[in-house]
């Protein structure tokens, strides 16, 4: 499995593009800023972008999401009750001097659950919400690989003071990942660098209650 990860934009986000070594079809997940950059990569790869899957809509992870999807005519995955936020973006960015971003209506939607075959992979679809209503975690468990967008970072978690949001179902949420998955099941978060599940368990602060 080859991934690469893109930090971008003003808040540090990481867009990940992964693909089978050596495939030419690949995957982008949570594209936040900085689409020319990321088309160029996908460009210098020659690769084909055969789905553009988002963790969240919070914006940004989702601010080049149509730049790129127009570009590529790879089609959007976005988590069900947050599909009208990336149809209307600009309304849900809750500080100014973000943007302007543009809308996208994406053309599949996930509850969580489903099992995805793209670009030669088996994705498996899990609900964790928390950080947001909708939230949605990638995992491949075939390479013990989680995309986990803001649920889980490296010795934090999501924040749960936006709209929204809620400590308790975020923790339950880490606890369904760190209790059905591999300990060495590595994870590539929204932000900061990666983990793996089994270290954030033994010295995560955040995760002391999943102790008790």
């Amino acid at each position: 499995m080859d991934v690469r990860m893109f930090t971008v934009g003003p808040i540090q986000e990481n867009c990940y593009l992964f693909r089978r070594e050596g495939s030419q079809r690949a995957l982008i997940v949570d594209p936040g800023e900085e689409a020319d950059k990321l088309l160029h990569v996908i460009d210098e790869l020659g690769v084909k972008l055969d789905g553009i899957l988002l963790t969240h809509t919070h914006f940004d992870h989702v601010g080049a999401v149509a730049p790129i999807a127009r570009a590529t005519g790879a089609e959007v995955w976005v988590p069900t009750i947050e599909k009208p936020v990336l149809a209307d973006i600009m309304s849900f960015v809750p500080w100014p001097g973000f943007g302007p971003y543009e809308s996208w209506d994406a053309e599949h939607t996930l509850d969580g659950g489903e099992k995805l075959e793209l670009a030669g992979f088996e994705i498996d679809v899990l609900f964790t919400p928390g950080h947001s209503p909708g939230h949605v975690t990638f995992s491949i468990p075939d390479e013990r690989v989680i995309f986990s967008g803001d649920v889980l970072f490296q010795g934090s978690v999501g924040r749960t003071d936006l709209p929204g949001a809620d400590w308790p179902t975020l923790l339950e949420s880490i606890r369904t990942l760190v209790d059905n998955l591999p300990e060495d099941t590595t994870v590539h978060p929204g932000h900061m660098g990666l983990t793996t599940l089994g270290a954030e368990r033994a010295s995560n602060p955040f995760l002391a209650e999943l102790a008790r």
